[in-house]
């Protein structure tokens, strides 16, 4: 193997160590299920949906813990009723030990069903900080939202790395999954242009049926243009098969320069479920050693 193999397949194995994954909080048996498969101390980012209530919540992030991984919970901020149902979600999770890290959105509503209309009013409360939260992570869209301008964008982010740095928290980005590295790479180097040193974890699909990732991508924006699609591994014209994310990472990897974009680590969206991640990660990575 040449020198610049060598570099290559040492970048690619770097991205899949400390990789974090994303459940549900009814994922909790998914996670028995593969809890060999993933390392220990992996974080683990719990979403906050509207149908799960806040002791399915609390539930998961604990079992997170007993199973030897590092609970995120995520907290939606349009989706919080009230300041004291905030507060209840924090005392929780302080009480469990399992707050110490966050991760803070927007969420999916369109209006707030309550006084949070972003995860930048969530971390302007100081509320995190009194309930001994350390660690927020926040979004970034590589390839734009669907419902929110460009420029908004970058400004949200910006002042989101001016509040944590103000409130004193330890922050990092975590990007919107993608099918093609190109988009991801030119986000990141600007990210850094414009002065944000948050770390940065690229967000990646798990092995899944190609339906559910195209329904996926549909929902959030995501490019899937003929070309981006077969760049990535699949085709428009073949729907019932599954794809991984080797190419986007091979890509990933070949492009990567740390000089420009810094550390990179990656985020799997479970979409086909906790144990077909985790085991897909630990056969790259093998794979990529061998």
């Amino acid at each position: 193997m040449n020198s610049a193999s060598t570099v290559r397949t040492a970048v690619g194995t770097s991205l899949l160590e400390d990789f974090s994954l994303e459940m549900t909080a009814k994922d909790v048996p998914g996670l028995e299920e593969a809890r060999d498969s993933i390392p220990q101390g992996t974080r683990i980012n719990v979403t906050f949906l509207g149908n799960e209530d806040l002791r399915l919540r609390l539930d998961a992030a604990r079992a997170v813990k007993r199973l030897g991984f590092v609970p995120v919970p995520h907290i939606s901020a349009r989706r919080l009723g009230t300041r004291e149902e905030f507060e209840r979600f924090l005392a929780g999770l302080h009480a469990d030990g399992t707050g110490d890290n966050v991760f803070v959105v927007g969420g999916d509503p369109a209006q707030p069903e309550g006084p949070y209309a972003d995860s930048l009013s969530v971390i302007d409360t100081g509320l995190l900080q009194e309930y001994g939260v350390r660690h927020v992570g926040v979004t970034g869209y590589p390839e734009g939202h669907p419902a929110i301008d460009g420029g908004v964008l970058w400004s949200a982010l910006e002042d989101k790395h001016a509040a944590l740095a103000a409130g004193s928290l330890e922050g990092g980005i975590t990007t919107q999954f993608g099918f093609d590295a190109d988009p991801v790479l030119a986000w990141v180097a600007e990210v850094r242009r414009r002065g944000i040193s948050l770390p940065i974890r690229i967000g990646v699909p798990g092995p899944a049926g190609v339906r559910r990732l195209m329904s996926y991508a549909a929902r959030f924006g995501v490019g899937t243009s003929a070309s981006v699609v077969r760049k990535y591994g699949f085709s428009l014209t073949n729907l019932m098969g599954t794809a991984g994310p080797d190419r986007f990472l091979r890509d990933l990897t070949a492009a990567h320069d740390p000089a420009r974009h810094g550390e990179l680590k990656i985020h799997f969206y479970t979409f086909g479920g906790l144990k077909a991640t985790s085991d897909w990660a630990a056969r790259f990575r093998k794979e990529s050693l061998a």
